[in-house]
């Protein structure tokens, strides 16, 4: 399947998308700053195929591939240090989340000279120098959103830039996810899951959000039997692609939700994988609605006899049995949330700290996994 979206990214979503517009990349810069991990990108073919067409619409590049899992603010500026000495004029992300978060990230650096890791997160309404995002895995959407998330040490949390930053471009070809181990496949694909999701179960949702959530839902769930049982074909690699595309665009209209604002805590403090931080709340998270209709849709359309079933597929793709935290690591987290109200402002019903609370002590206390 191909198709083009604009979210406003353009996207070029199949097979060798890259080598049949590799013409794009005439209109965007001359100079390009490839930013990207150490080494995925060089193994799944993704950084070749970016270099060929760089070169046959004869584009000078540089590469900064010292971007890590969760990326830094010392990492954003050391790669838009790079940046601005070569003087880079577009920027391309090639790899999961972090580096295109990163991506966009070093872009808005490059574009105000005069912004520092200190002060990034006061500044309003910057723009940065354009994105190209080459995703590898199929889980964050970061292609199509105009979210950045970094690590801020300082504050000992992972935190969105607030700034608006949609790539230009994206090239997806799911070709580049078909060296991902099992586990990875499970974590990335569990991040899409809860975008869509968290996207559905929003205040800001629409009758349009709605219609393209159940869509990328019945999209996702078309590669779930290969999921559980750990042997995905190129047809399911090629959904859960699509599902995660479909899934940022959601996202980037909606926002994402309570899990996504208490996952952070358990990826910063205990190293636990985004999609999973947050899909490992995500039992006593559905169980907290009060009205279900929505809930209970999501349950059907993923071919579910019962919320019960469903959760038994989440428990079994988180893998999170010997995850647990304290008492007084629920209470700390729990806090954290409750006092930013931004993190909770999406949620389509009043919660309580309470109902919070719970979410992580049943998850994550009381789960037969107590320290």
């Amino acid at each position: 399947m191909r198709f083009n979206l604009k979210v406003p990214t353009q996207v070029f979503f199949g097979e060798n998308t890259i080598k049949n517009n590799c013409d794009k990349f005439n209109k965007i810069g001359n100079r390009a700053l490839i930013v990207m991990g150490g080494k995925s990108a060089k193994l799944n073919g993704a950084l070749s195929d970016i270099l060929i067409a760089l070169d046959s619409c004869d584009k000078e590049y540089y590469i900064f591939d010292k971007v890590e899992e969760n990326p830094s603010l010392e990492t954003i500026e050391a790669g838009s240090k790079l940046g601005k000495a070569i003087k880079a004029d577009f920027v391309i992300g090639i790899g999961g989340g972090s580096p295109l978060d990163a991506a966009k990230a070093i872009s808005l650096m490059i574009n105000n000279p005069k912004l520092t890791k200190e002060s990034i997160f006061s500044q309003k309404n910057l723009e940065g120098i354009p994105v190209v995002a080459v995703p590898t895995t199929a889980g964050t959407g970061s292609e199509v959103t105009q979210y950045a998330i970094v690590t801020d040490h300082i504050g000992k949390v992972k935190r969105n830039l607030g700034q608006t930053i949609y790539p230009k471009m994206a090239f997806i070809d799911s070709r580049y996810t078909e060296k991902l181990n099992i586990p990875m496949t499970r974590n990335t694909a569990m991040d899409a899951f809860s975008h869509i999701v968290e996207g559905y179960l929003n205040r800001n949702a629409t009758e349009y959000t709605d219609k393209l959530s159940q869509e990328a839902l019945k999209i996702w769930g078309e590669a779930l039997d290969g999921l559980l049982n750990g042997a995905l074909t190129k047809e399911d690699r090629n959904n859960l692609m699509m599902s995660s595309t479909l899934a940022g665009a959601i996202i980037s209209k909606n926002g994402t939700s309570i899990p996504h604002g208490m996952g952070y805590a358990l990826t910063y403090h205990k190293g636990v994988p985004h999609g999973v931080a947050n899909c490992c709340l995500y039992n006593e998270y559905l169980n907290s609605f009060k009205n279900k209709k929505k809930v209970n849709n999501i349950v059907n359309i993923l071919g579910f006899s019962s919320l019960n079933d469903l959760e038994k597929a989440i428990i079994k793709l988180t893998q999170t049995n010997n995850l647990s935290i304290t008492e007084e690591e629920a209470k700390k987290y729990t806090d954290e949330i409750w006092n930013n109200k931004e993190k909770l402002k999406n949620h389509p019903e009043d919660i309580s700290y309470d109902e919070l609370y719970n979410i992580y002590y049943k998850s994550l206390v009381n789960s037969g996994n107590i320290q």
